[in-house]
């Protein structure tokens, strides 16, 4: 059973309202759920029946204490449009409460859904995101309040509530309300024409609830401009950002060290959102005196698909040059913004950020690093063996080690899982993520489909490209399939390298795997989760640094990537930059040779030593493997 607790900057409300937040506001704070269910005359016989078994099937599959409550509407006299009670209030999980809460409920009466979900979002406890999860066959008769108006009112921003609805045998003005109450309550709409999709849409909803990407990191509140942007300190952060906005950081870099500013982008899952939607990074030099600001770096993440909102995420760095001669190499202050795009028609909720600002430190004085590895070569063997269980995490902060082997987890639909793996100097990851054959609903045709999609991240959650020539997302029917990623060996000088799968392959340590699965599925998915098998390889010797020819095997290695050590063992900070290049390097034939750092370039060509990195939003949802 999945155990997975959310937890947010302490005052990150606060930062969002607009006070500023103190030098160092942390925090955490718990997420809770709390179901509506209909019990209005209309339930009656089989369909409550059917909610019933629904609800207990729930309950049986939520994490431990998950703090989850029970209210009803309609069950306590035949007509009355006050007629909602919390029959089972939000605490940590009683399953048998819960059970027996639901197993009372008789259904009898009117359907005032509008009055119940704004008692519904006073039940939740504050502090954390509350999700609300509606369940009803048909729309509100009482119409004061109005059931749309209630859930914009109510869910606000976005920041700390959500209101999903499941539609259960519902059609017409019925299902277009439930509709349109998910959509301003920044939310999804599950529909549900029978009793076994009743128990798989509500499963999914309420366990993406739960299973939410933990967020962790001080609060910081994101400059309107570039003269009010906010100032960070090597460290993890959080901020929020809505439709259109940009947020400015304002990092300090010293001359030396190599800064990695990553952003994750978590909306509510499965929300209203178009192809371009997403976020895009820039990191600049402060203007001088000319106003001018020098573009050291930019990338973006974009969801390439219009299923659903999902967790996003990608990052800039401002790597010294080899001479640390370039614009970008000086101390100082620099400038980080954060812009989203929105489609006009998408969720206008706002978007949780979590920042990481990480420094790499220089190698040690006289050091001379091995070459760089920019080409895959050849395969290696697959990784067989028995399938092992394993829980993949909720994003970076809490994503599941795993080693060499054959990992087995199960991915709601709207849900990425991550994992991590140690990767030494000197060795490569690979990965396959397995779909097998899953059962799909009856009446489904080529036109009901949806996508896998896989990405690695390196220790510093900087995107890395595909180096083997692998599928990372591809088009899913149910059938079997896999999608997956190589990467060059990790070598200090990859840094240097122009374009292509090397750059962000520069460092030993814990290397990201996430695996996604579609919001779509939910419409073509029997099972409430799909299986996955993640088989994970780490190749080559480990070497105890990152020195040329002078970094033996890691004491015990035997290319498992079992046996590495902390990130970093062989590097410290040092007044000496490596080597006495011009800039970044491009090509396979890169020589690093010499003594007290310097670096011969044999057969490559020398470019400017500006990189645009565009590792997010390649491979859109499409029909082609």
């Amino acid at each position: 059973m999945r155990r997975r607790w959310a937890l947010v900057g302490g005052l990150l409300l606060a930062v969002i309202a607009g006070a500023a937040p103190p030098a160092h506001a942390a925090g955490t704070s718990q997420d809770s759920l709390i179901m509506v269910l209909d019990s209005s005359g209309s339930m009656a016989g089989a369909r409550m029946t059917a909610a019933r078994k629904a609800v207990n099937d729930v309950v049986d599959t939520l994490p431990d204490g998950y703090p989850t409550g029970l209210r009803v509407y309609g069950a306590g006299k035949t007509h009355g449009c006050d007629d909602t009670s919390l029959v089972e209030p939000v605490h940590a999980l009683d399953r048998a409460a819960m059970k027996a809460a639901v197993a009372a409920v008789e259904p009898k009466g009117d359907t005032p859904i509008g009055l119940s979900l704004r008692k519904a979002a006073a039940d939740l406890p504050e502090g954390g995101r509350g999700t609300v999860l509606l369940v009803s066959d048909g729309e509100d008769n009482c119409g004061d309040p109005e059931p749309c108006e209630v859930a914009k009112e109510l869910a606000g921003d976005g920041i700390d509530l959500r209101i999903d609805t499941v539609g259960f045998q519902v059609r017409g003005k019925a299902r277009t309300q439930l509709e349109c109450i998910a959509g301003a309550g920044h939310g999804a709409y599950y529909d549900a024409p029978d009793a076994a999709a009743l128990a798989r849409q509500l499963e999914r909803a309420s366990r993406l609830s739960a299973d939410a990407y933990r967020v962790e990191g001080e609060a910081v509140r994101g400059g309107a401009s570039a003269k009010q942007a906010a100032g960070l300190g090597a460290g993890q952060y959080v901020d929020s950002i809505g439709p259109g906005e940009t947020r400015w950081y304002a990092p300090g870099l010293d001359s030396g060290s190599a800064a990695d500013l990553a952003v994750t982008a978590v909306p509510s899952a499965g929300a209203g959102v178009a192809y371009r939607d997403g976020i895009e990074l820039k990191l600049q030099t402060a203007a001088g005196s000319g106003g001018y600001a020098y573009t050291c770096d930019s990338s973006y993440d974009h969801f390439g698909q219009d299923e659903g909102a999902m967790v996003l995420s990608t990052a800039v760095s401002r790597v010294p040059s080899a001479k640390g001669s370039g614009t970008c190499d000086k101390a100082g202050r620099y400038l980080l913004s954060v812009h989203r795009t929105s489609d006009a028609g998408s969720d206008r909720g706002r978007w949780t950020l979590e920042l990481r600002y990480g420094a790499e430190p220089v190698l040690a004085a006289g050091a001379t690093p091995a070459p760089a590895e920019t080409v895959y070569g050849q395969a290696p063997a697959a990784v067989v063996g028995e399938p092992a269980d394993v829980e993949g995490g909720t994003g970076f902060n809490d994503a599941r080690r795993v080693a060499k082997g054959v990992w087995r987890d199960r991915l709601l639909p709207a849900q990425t899982l991550f994992y991590k793996v140690r990767v030494g100097w000197g060795q490569r990851l690979s990965y396959t993520a397995e779909f097998a054959n899953e059962p799909v609903v009856a009446g489904t045709s080529t036109a009901d489909w949806s996508f896998v999609r896989t990405r690695a991240y390196a220790p510093q959650r900087l995107p890395v490209r595909d180096a083997s020539g692998s599928s990372e997302q591809r088009s899913y029917f149910g059938k079997p399939l896999s999608v997956g990623l190589g990467t060059v060996a990790v070598t200090w000088t990859n840094r240097w390298v122009v374009a292509g799968a090397a750059p962000a392959v520069h460092s030993a340590g814990d290397y990201y795997i996430a695996v996604s699965l579609g919001p779509g599925a939910a419409r073509l998915a029997e099972n409430a989760a799909v299986g996955v098998v993640l088989r994970v390889n780490v190749t080559g010797t480990e070497l105890a640094g990152p020195q040329y020819r002078a970094a033996p095997a890691a004491s015990g290695s035997a290319g498992s990537g079992s046996s590495a050590s902390a990130v970093g063992d062989s590097v410290k900070t040092g007044d000496t930059a490596v080597g006495d290049g011009g800039g970044f390097v491009t090509g396979s034939d890169m020589i690093a040779a010499g003594a007290g750092g310097a670096v011969a370039l044999v057969g490559v060509a020398v470019t400017a030593a500006v990189r645009r990195r565009t590792a997010g939003g390649r491979g859109a949802a499409g029909r082609d493997a």
